[in-house]
């Protein structure tokens, strides 16, 4: 009896991707059709809010330091690994985020693309929670970007070599913590040249905050937010 066969990442993602431009299509067809979808959505779900709101002001709505966050992080983290070698040993505590509908992992050079489970999930609600808010408000899809995630202690060390506010005791060292970009995007669709994927964002992860899922921290220089699972 043959075993059935069962979808590789590659496969997964590149269907989920021709479903995404399908529905693309669908939406700028002639307005009487798009009209009907939009009545509805609105049917079934008319406190769907369609308006972009945003946050008051980001420093205040996400000010969670690294004092705040380093609890979290040991106390839902792994044990920090040393180099990227002990990383590949100890894949069973940890998830690989390096492929997802939802988001695009910067390249990177400091972090290698593992999380615990519990970060690994709130970076997937997160995801999927930011696609859906683009749908409804009809904003063209866009994912999300990774630039940051888990530090071994020799990528730390490395990066306190050149950058003298570089901690010891990253929260990255324990697989709790990512950073998403704020001021780019991965287009699915078409590029969105102002702040309105920023407004977005802020919006589902003030959510998720409010929720008690992480701790976030807005950070301008590096722009990004900066957060930590609980």
């Amino acid at each position: 009896m043959k075993k059935k066969k069962s979808l590789t990442k590659r496969q997964f993602l590149f269907l989920f991707l021709a479903i995404v431009a399908l529905l693309a299509v669908v939406r700028h067809l002639p307005q009487r059709h798009q009209s009907a979808a939009v009545y509805e959505v609105s049917v079934v779900n008319p406190t769907v809010p369609h308006r972009i709101l945003s946050v008051p002001n980001y420093k205040k709505s996400f000010p969670d330091s690294q004092s705040v966050q380093i609890v979290a992080a040991e106390r839902w983290g792994v044990r920090p690994v040393m180099n990227r070698e002990d990383a590949e040993k100890r894949k069973k505590e940890l998830v690989y985020i390096g492929e997802s509908p939802y988001w695009h992992v910067d390249r990177l050079s400091s972090s290698i693309p593992y999380l615990v489970p519990r970060a690994a999930l709130l970076l997937q609600d997160i995801g999927q929670a930011f696609y859906d808010s683009l749908y409804v408000k009809g904003v063209p899809l866009q994912q999300l970007i990774v630039t940051s995630v888990l530090r071994s202690k020799d990528d730390v060390a490395r990066l306190q070599r050149h950058n003298q506010n570089a901690t010891e005791r990253s929260c990255h060292l324990f697989g709790t913590t990512f950073d998403i970009c704020y001021n780019r995007y991965h287009p699915i669709e078409r590029p969105v040249r102002d702040d309105t994927l920023k407004w977005v964002l802020s919006e589902v992860l003030r959510d998720k905050r409010e929720e008690g899922r992480c701790y976030i921290k807005y950070e301008v220089k590096q722009g990004c937010f900066h957060m930590t699972v609980r």
